[in-house]
């Protein structure tokens, strides 16, 4: 098995990393491996701080798009109902009730392929507005947007925009073939034109190999720089897509897929994200001590329409493990790059 020497403190932030170098960790002994990234979570993280986020699906259902994990692609016949644009007073509502319930950050979902300019966009400019002068972190995750629709997100006051690559460039058409890789690509690049912070990662249990894992991180850690958020998800087998039969994801596959990312991306937040349902809160803790340091929670709110643990018992799992919330000090901004 192939070895690296242990990560000294502090790291170097690198974006020059290899396939062969992200392998060799992957492929390390799990607890060094764990270790190696905790103690790259400690140089540049709060050790027992956890980011707590709400997710909220402001427009559910009827995407035009084929992603097989998907359940709100119009084109399978899943349980998920089709909502349309939720009023901007409901979600400003849900932005406040998570704020007083912990949350530092709020991310609003639209299910569609691509952004358009109308009166739609318009309201959900009027919601990014709203949620950031509650004094959250606003996120917002509404398909392919050019760079003059990424300003308009910007100057409104978003902070963060998620598209996800979902996995290897390679692996890609064998999940989605309605758009293409180079496609998230652009809009990763438009949102970063526009001075907003990047949120992209992909999903675990598609199928994929371990290669398809470790050069989806190596688009990541080699981007010019370094996404702000990456969210590691795990599969939801949705009843009704075309992946629903596939194997529950392996909590040890998802720990190291964690500590892995946060060895090759230091200063990035590490999202513990869908199929957290799943586990108990002892692989969870795994997950925490690999370098995950934000979850999303909320008593009402989904992820993504996929079940989430209460926010209740996501509190009491953090008190258990020595963990606090972490508390945002100032209302967070971004300028838009000359």
């Amino acid at each position: 098995m192939k070895s690296t020497t242990p990560v000294n403190k502090p790291v170097q932030l690198r974006t020059d990393w290899t396939k062969e170098e992200i392998q060799a960790i992957y492929d390390l002994p799990l607890m060094e491996l764990v270790y190696q990234a905790a103690s790259v979570h400690r140089a540049y993280h709060p050790k027992n701080e956890i980011q707590i986020s709400t997710l909220l699906s402001i427009k559910t259902g009827g995407c035009p798009e084929d992603c097989s994990y998907c359940g709100q692609a119009a084109r399978y016949h899943t349980d998920i109902k089709v909502q349309r644009l939720l009023p901007t007073e409901t979600v400003l509502a849900h932005a406040q009730k998570a704020k007083q319930a912990g949350s530092s950050r709020f991310c609003m979902a639209a299910a569609w392929r691509e952004v358009r300019d109308n009166k739609d966009f318009d309201r959900v400019i009027d919601m990014v507005k709203g949620v950031n002068e509650i004094g959250l972190e606003v996120c917002c995750t509404l398909g392919m947007l050019t760079e003059d629709q990424a300003k308009r997100l910007q100057e409104a006051g978003l902070y963060a925009y998620n598209h996800n690559l979902d996995t290897s460039e390679k692996y890609y058409d064998q999940i989605i073939s309605t758009r293409g890789f180079d496609n998230r690509i652009n809009t990763i690049n438009n949102v970063r034109k526009a001075g907003l912070t990047v949120c992209s990662g992909g999903i675990i249990g598609l199928g994929e190999t371990t290669g398809d894992r470790v050069s989806m991180l190596l688009t990541l850690a080699t981007m010019e720089k370094h996404p702000e958020s990456v969210p590691i998800n795990a599969l939801a087998r949705i009843k009704g897509t075309p992946l629903e039969d596939l194997p529950k994801v392996e909590i040890w596959d998802m720990v190291r897929m964690i500590a892995t990312a946060r060895i090759v991306l230091p200063k990035t937040m590490v999202r513990l994200s869908a199929g957290r349902i799943e586990m108990s809160e002892v692989e969870q803790a795994w997950c925490f001590m690999a370098g995950a340091n934000s979850i999303f929670a909320g008593e009402e709110e989904t992820l993504l329409v996929t079940p989430n643990p209460g926010l209740n018992k996501d509190m009491q799992m953090l008190n258990k493990l020595g963990l606090s919330p972490m508390i945002l000090e100032k209302k967070p901004t971004c300028e838009a790059v000359e």
